[in-house]
């Protein structure tokens, strides 16, 4: 897996860019964080696949609407407790509007985006670390791009069956969250350390 760092965003949002190979943290601690990042990026996305190709299995598209609806804010809860940081997804169309990114995150996405436009990769290869400096101290941060693989398309894609279009309106009235292809940028995993952490 490559590292991406984000040069010219980051000096733009007056960011500190590392990675774990040239970081200069004064810790042990501070300075794996990448690699805690990629850890919990990796559980969060594989345990959220695990469920969701079982759901769509025994209940179609439908069910798994439901899963990602209940089960990945629930895994990303459980590994924010484990971990001490804030884990969760993000996207630049979002399903559900907690979702939605902040500034940052956005800046992010758009650069993701750009990437994959140019230069189509494997999922879980674009990624972003940072250090964000607060009035609290250095704020950790990662961020992992989420690829749209060919499942997706059934809730995700251009041409969704009726009853799976459905059961997102009845759940998600302001969704935004359809039309992709498989390979365009879907949204991103996001991990975030509050200072001092």
């Amino acid at each position: 897996m490559t590292l991406r760092t984000t040069p010219a965003l980051l000096v733009a949002c007056c960011l500190l860019a590392i990675s774990s190979r040239t970081g200069a943290a004064g810790t042990a601690a501070a300075e794996d964080w990448p690699a805690r990042g990629r850890a919990l990026a990796d559980r969060l996305m594989g345990e959220l696949k695990d469920e969701l190709q079982q759901s769509l299995h025994e209940g179609g598209p439908v069910a798994a609407i439901e899963v990602c609806r209940t089960r990945a804010p629930a895994i990303a809860a459980q590994l924010s407790k484990e971990s001490g940081a804030q884990v969760g997804r993000t996207a630049l169309r979002v399903r559900n509007p907690t979702n939605a990114p902040d500034e940052l995150e956005r800046k992010v996405l758009l650069q993701f985006q750009d990437e994959l436009a140019t230069q189509p990769q494997p999922p879980g290869v674009a990624e972003a670390v940072f250090e964000l400096r607060t009035p609290g101290g250095i704020e950790h941060r990662y961020m992992r791009a989420i690829v749209l693989q060919a499942p997706c398309t059934l809730c995700h894609g251009k041409a969704i069956a009726p009853d799976v279009a459905a059961a997102i309106q009845r759940l998600y009235p302001d969704d935004a969250a359809t039309g992709f292809e498989p390979g365009d940028l879907r949204g991103a995993v996001t991990i975030r350390w509050p200072a001092g952490q």
